[in-house]
């Protein structure tokens, strides 16, 4: 039996640790010993459940991109203002967290060469599957008439993306204002916004 917490959600409280110290070391300091030290878990723990520390790390990216996929039925049923929503998303998806997972899956060929296999595609899995849930949102809020019928959805959603990745970049440094993300989102869609009268 291993040493430390019973672990009654093996997977979650690993993913739980991997992300606790990617906020806390960066993707340098995220090691299969270190998540297991996070997760007062015997060292064996993670290699009785992965393959390897690859396979450990792409089962956490594609938990990540499972989350955020779940948040895509809300975005489309949500009436609230469309700038804010955008913003509110970009901040949620470019958390601490998520712009460390990001580094990592650049930087980890292995990684990334995991993912492709899992969810084939162009891009930077997370990023790529974040731009194609905002735009989803921003396809279903054309079709109330709050974007231009003319709105190229899939070049907006990865402009923000882009935009809202540099925004929060800097993992050690202090992060955008809500006023700044909603700034630039509000930039990006100035072209396409529709007017809706209250009324």
């Amino acid at each position: 039996m291993p040493t430390g917490i019973h672990l009654r959600d093996v997977r979650a409280q690993l993913f739980d640790a991997a992300e606790r110290v990617l906020l806390r070391e960066g993707p340098s300091g995220l090691t299969s010993r270190a998540v297991t030290a996070e997760a007062d878990c015997a060292k064996g723990v993670l290699h009785r459940h992965f393959e390897d520390f690859d396979a450990f790390l792409a089962a956490l990216v594609l938990d990540r991109i499972h989350r955020l996929e779940a948040r895509a039925d809300d975005l489309r049923a949500g009436t609230g203002d469309l700038v804010e929503t955008v913003a509110e998303v970009l901040t949620e998806v470019f958390s601490s967290v998520a712009v460390s997972i990001v580094a990592l899956i650049t930087f980890r060929d292995e990684l990334r060469h995991r993912l492709r296999a899992a969810r084939p595609g162009p891009g930077i899995p997370l990023a790529t599957d974040a731009a194609n849930v905002l735009a989803d949102y921003l396809a279903a809020e054309r079709d109330l008439g709050r974007l231009a019928p003319e709105s190229d959805v899939k070049t907006l959603a990865p402009t923000l993306i882009g935009a809202g990745h540099l925004l929060f970049a800097d993992r050690t440094g202090e992060p955008p204002t809500e006023e700044a993300v909603r700034q630039m989102a509000a930039t990006v869609l100035a072209g396409v916004l529709v007017s809706v009268d209250p009324g």
